[in-house]
């Protein structure tokens, strides 16, 4: 029985590569922005953690907290912003890539259903292939017999 050889099956292997390669990039990327926003989450908590410590403060050491609260916190805001931006950015190469990752698997898919019929139809015509040559067998063993029990 010959072999089964696809031709499409250098693309099938082709996709099957790029898919691990993007499920290795969106991963990396989901990494990223876990890390991302853990890091908003983290200065958040320390906002408030302070604007809890200085509402617990009696009124006179209040002031001068507040005074160096407020002028902190213009560039904890700001760095707030930024990572809230960092976070809306990753979020959204997040869904590019799921995108691509979800078009390149259907296409693997695709040519995955392509192969697998390819190789029921190559095995069916080897099946009628070998079953003539049975018949031709079969044939030429009774035409034989016929012959040599004729004579």
């Amino acid at each position: 029985m010959k072999r089964f050889v696809w031709r499409l099956q250098r693309v099938l292997d082709i996709k099957a590569k790029e898919e691990r390669a993007k499920r290795a990039e969106l991963f990396q990327l989901t990494e990223k922005l876990a890390e991302t926003q853990g890091k908003l989450l983290m200065r958040q908590r320390i906002l408030q953690n302070i604007i809890s410590g200085i509402a617990e403060k009696k009124p006179r050491k209040r002031l001068s907290k507040q005074e160096f609260f407020l002028k902190y916190s213009v560039t904890s805001e700001e760095e707030i912003k930024k990572l809230k931006s960092q976070v809306s950015e990753l979020e959204s190469q997040q869904r590019e890539k799921i995108a691509e990752l979800l078009e390149t698997r259907r296409f693997k898919e695709g040519l995955e259903r392509l192969r697998d019929e390819a190789k029921k139809r190559f095995i069916e015509e080897q099946e009628k292939l070998d079953q003539k040559e049975l018949d031709e067998g079969a044939t030429v063993s009774f035409v034989r017999k016929t012959r040599h029990i004729v004579q």
